[in-house]
């Protein structure tokens, strides 16, 4: 794996191992509602590069994948971009808008569907190694749940110690007070990720990740709040007393 930053293009003409077939993430960082990415394959990253540095904005860096023994095929890394774009659509986790298109599976024999399939195990474990969650579910299952309520709203979610993942379903307050500071991102996350109930309430239709519990606490609430003691466990814990004053 590759990661170079979209200021340090240069860093290609120094790589001819990016000059083959290739699987690649455009990574872009803002939190304005999910992190956003794309997912593509190419037969030489160096030059289709170019395109997306002139076409698309919102990207900051490229994960860039190779094989360092045997060169992939064309429709070896169709076959990735195919299984990718796929587990990150179900899991939800990154906004995917520029991949506009579904990608066809490629005819590939069995045994090399085989080899892909554990490369792209690789791929999953080297970017939840260096943080990015895009093929990653959200733990619910080993992590506590957290509630919170208030302004009418009634969301769940988890804390992992790098942020906090509020859960699809979650009911989000009504309205917004003037003093919330995250008045656009709110309104970003209920026009993309919610259904309106009956009683005016924006249902979460997915989980939405944050950076911090009191931004999450703050777009569920539509109000200014302290994350670290608004989110309780069942039992009325809040997440200050259970990870930072054990």
């Amino acid at each position: 794996m590759f990661v170079v930053p979209r200021s340090n293009l240069e860093y290609l003409d120094k790589q001819k191992k990016l000059q083959k077939p290739a699987f690649y993430i455009l990574i872009g960082e803002d939190e304005s509602a999910k992190p956003q990415a794309y997912i593509g394959e190419t037969e030489n990253f160096k030059e289709r590069v170019k395109d997306h540095d002139q076409k698309k904005t919102f990207w900051q860096k490229a994960l860039i994948f190779v094989s360092k023994d045997a060169d992939m095929t064309k429709a070896d890394v169709q076959y990735l971009e195919y299984i990718a774009v796929q587990l990150a659509k179900e899991l939800n986790r990154y906004n995917l808008q520029e991949n506009k298109q579904t990608p066809k599976e490629p005819n590939l024999p069995e045994y090399q569907k085989d080899a892909m399939d554990e490369f792209f195990e690789d791929i999953k474990f080297l970017t939840s190694f260096i943080g990015i969650t895009i093929f990653e579910s959200a733990p619910v299952n080993r992590l506590p749940i957290f509630f919170f309520k208030r302004r009418g709203a009634e969301a769940r979610g988890i804390y992992d110690g790098n942020g906090f993942t509020v859960l699809n379903g979650s009911k989000l307050s009504k309205d917004i007070v003037s003093s919330c500071h995250a008045i656009e991102r709110r309104e970003m996350i209920v026009k993309n990720y919610s259904q309106i109930d009956k009683n005016g309430h924006p249902i979460l239709t997915s989980d939405v990740s944050f950076s911090s519990p009191s931004t999450a606490s703050g777009i569920c609430g539509g109000c200014s709040s302290n994350g670290w003691f608004d989110w309780k466990n069942a039992e009325g814990q809040t997440l200050d007393e259970i990870y930072r004053n054990k």
